[in-house]
């Protein structure tokens, strides 16, 4: 399996007037959905994701699994605005590691939707659902002490880590959190409409160490990305020299 790191640099000035326009940005000014837009235009289904937006100064940060010569001829084709708005004209890519040694460490960081499906379909605060769930099961009197939201974070990390044996955390901290409001679409209605709704979640950063324990399962981890919403800016696992 083949992968690269995709860096370009959205003008964001370009990048915001594109999003009013198209009414893509959310109440709290959230970029992802404008951006998965905007790839979706500029590469069709060779977009790729997951992606993290770093700023305009960092810019955007992408693995794909496709050849410069696609990304190249796609970026030739690409509307004007497009091009302007993501910075297209200085795309750059690089091939990045697909093979691991067993037991290698690495330093890691990852900007996470930790979130679960309920059995009725819902998307639900993971640590929310925590508590609903300790609350049920202790009573509402008891004197258990609630888990922090750290701590159920990284228990949701664990479990998405360790699906696949793929990698061990060795230490991890929550540097950033915040309730964000992003913009999805619905799937079409009866009357074949698509219709824009503001979902309401956490939006957390980790920072650590892991240890790779299946190389290959490290690999597809890191083309796949992490929990949800990979596609719009969540779930990207940036790593480097631990």
């Amino acid at each position: 399996m083949d992968l690269q790191l995709m860096h370009c640099r959205p003008d964001p000035i370009a990048l915001t007037t594109w999003a009013t326009r198209r009414k893509l940005l959310s109440p709290d000014g959230d970029l992802g959905y404008a951006l998965h837009a905007l790839l979706a235009v500029a590469f069709g289904k060779h977009a790729p994701a997951p992606f993290r937006y770093m700023g305009a100064e960092q810019g955007l940060l992408a693995y794909t699994a496709e050849d410069e010569d696609v990304f190249r001829s796609n970026t030739t084709h690409a509307p004007e605005e497009v091009v302007k708005a993501l910075g297209l004209k200085q795309l750059r890519l690089r091939p990045f590691p697909t093979s691991w040694e067993t037991d290698k460490v690495l330093g890691f960081e990852a900007r996470l939707r930790p979130v679960i499906r309920t059995k009725n379909g819902r998307e639900r605060d993971a640590y929310l659902h925590r508590l609903e769930q300790v609350k049920a099961q202790s009573g509402t009197n008891s004197s258990e002490p609630m888990p922090s939201r750290e701590a159920v974070y990284l228990e949701w990390l664990n479990k998405k880590f360790q699906a696949d044996n793929a990698v061990q955390i060795g230490y991890a901290r929550m540097e950033g959190f915040s309730l964000a409001r992003i913009l999805r679409r619905t799937q079409k209605g009866a009357d074949e409409k698509r219709r824009t709704r503001n979902i309401t979640g956490p939006d957390v950063l980790f920072k650590g160490e892991l240890k790779v324990t299946d190389p290959i399962a490290f690999a597809h981890l890191l083309k796949r990305g992490v929990g949800r919403h990979r596609a719009f800016g969540y779930g990207m696992l940036l790593i480097r020299p631990a």
